[in-house]
């Protein structure tokens, strides 16, 4: 049965509104959180990208539900033995409730070292380089390590993950969702793509979890949702790679001057139409997604969680 959870948006709210929000998504029903991590957001306009670390261990003080990075860029701006040793705390910190989603990144968020930003192929090499490196380090061995992308340096944790500690991997391509069947614990998808949910059971993934998040708008006013969805997350229907090669939110900004409103309310569910709701949660559950996580654009935050506590989580879930 699909689990529904709510994502929350770092590039959207700072970190006293995420922890809020955590607080208010577990009063509202909600089982699961998910965060993301950027170090800047798409576009000026979202405001915010504080550092998901610190917000993960102020969010195991004040909520018992499971949470997830959807996802962490272990390659580039943080070397994977650092984020090793990140992730292991943060399982510490929320007793084993801790999950790493990871990806191939973004160059929005990765370029800012002023390393080279790699072609896809090489990314993924890196990614699966990254993700064998953490899993020799969450064993809790001494771990010295030399390959084509990282070395490692008599490296150990002390503060071990508490208990399995689950790497999902991000995948949005056949090339992708090929290597999370092969090193992943699970998949994370955002579009209800069952084709992707197949191919991934199929090369290796078998019944592990795949992982999926949508965007809503709820709002009285169905129009005034669809502007603060055009105004907030334009980005959301930009085509392609546009969202791995962008460096800056202001390319972002230039890119979604092409995007109308008309596009943003046909792609995004906007207003207080349950059904359209409903009907947006039951796509990934018909697409055969085992966790999907929602997330609320713009400040109407508490009414969206009374909504989706009294109208579209019994849904749902029936």
């Amino acid at each position: 049965m699909t689990s529904y959870g709510y994502f929350l948006a770092s590039e959207e709210f700072p970190p006293h509104v995420l922890i809020e929000q955590a607080k208010l998504a577990e009063q509202a029903g909600f089982t699961r959180l998910a965060i993301s991590d950027h170090f800047h957001p798409w576009i000026d306009e979202q405001g915010n990208s504080p550092f998901v670390w610190s917000v993960i261990g102020a969010l195991s003080q004040v909520t018992t539900l499971p949470i997830t990075t959807l996802v962490t860029c272990p390659t580039v701006r943080l070397h994977p033995a650092v984020t090793a040793q990140a992730a292991a705390t943060s399982s510490v910190m929320t007793g084993g409730r801790f999950r790493l989603g990871v990806g191939t990144g973004e160059a929005l968020n990765e370029h800012i070292t002023g390393a080279a930003w790699p072609p896809f192929p090489v990314r993924a090499g890196m990614l699966e380089e990254a993700v064998a490196i953490m899993r020799d380090l969450f064993d809790g061995g001494m771990v010295s390590h030399h390959g084509p992308h990282y070395t490692v340096e008599n490296a150990r944790l002390y503060n071990t993950p508490d208990g399995k500690l689950p790497i999902y991997v991000s995948g949005f391509g056949p090339k992708a969702v090929d290597l999370a069947a092969r090193i992943g614990d699970g998949l994370v998808t955002m579009k209800p793509d069952a084709e992707a949910v197949w191919r991934f059971r199929d090369g290796g993934g078998g019944d592990k979890p795949v992982v999926g998040g949508l965007k809503v708008c709820w709002g009285r006013d169905r129009q005034k949702a669809v502007e603060t969805a055009h105004r907030t997350w334009p980005n959301e229907v930009l085509p392609g790679e546009l969202g791995q090669v962008l460096p800056l939110p202001r390319h972002f900004e230039q890119a979604v001057s092409l995007v109308t409103e008309e596009m943003v309310a046909d792609a995004i569910t906007c207003g207080d139409d349950v059904d359209e709701h409903v009907r947006g949660l039951r796509a990934y559950a018909d697409a055969g997604f085992d966790e999907v996580y929602v997330n609320q654009m713009g400040p109407e935050y508490a009414d969206f969680f009374a909504f989706y506590s009294d109208e579209v989580l019994p849904r749902a879930n029936s």
